[in-house]
């Protein structure tokens, strides 16, 4: 992985991915039904973003916003980040305090370093319209792990 130190601070690594994935993100480069970014502009290790989904049309999701957490750790992205949502939501991969469980979603079982966030939060927007979850009751819009 391309990891350049920053200059002062030799323990911070800076991670060329996630600088890509902050480019597209913050330029709204990738798809119009979600979004990410970083938590804390000032987080020099860009270790800490949110995420959002948009619900998709035609469901018990649809005119929902989802918010999320995500973080991306040292080993990113060789690892998957950990992905939790902070809005309320009903689905078989999501555990009851809001953690993407990665035993249950297949994006981060079978993770490659080649994913970016955008690919998870597309793919658990893809969750949201699967036949067998599309018709989950769901919390009440607007409620929080």
């Amino acid at each position: 992985m391309s990891k350049v130190y920053v200059p002062g601070n030799p323990y911070v690594k800076l991670n060329f991915k996630l600088l890509e994935e902050l480019e597209k993100g913050e330029k709204g480069l990738g798809a119009q039904s979600i979004s990410y970014g970083l938590s804390n502009q000032d987080d020099i290790t860009m270790t800490y973003w949110n995420g959002t989904i948009l619900g998709p049309p035609h469901l018990t999701h649809e005119n929902r916003i989802y918010s999320l957490s995500i973080v991306c750790g040292n080993d990113y992205p060789d690892q998957p980040p950990d992905v939790t949502f902070v809005s309320k939501i009903n689905l078989p991969c999501v555990n009851s305090e809001g953690k993407v469980v990665i035993s249950e979603f297949d994006t981060l079982k079978n993770w490659k370093r080649t994913y970016t966030m955008e690919t998870v939060l597309l793919e658990l927007r893809k969750a949201m319209a699967l036949a067998s979850n599309k018709k989950l009751p769901q919390p009440a819009e607007g409620s929080t792990y």
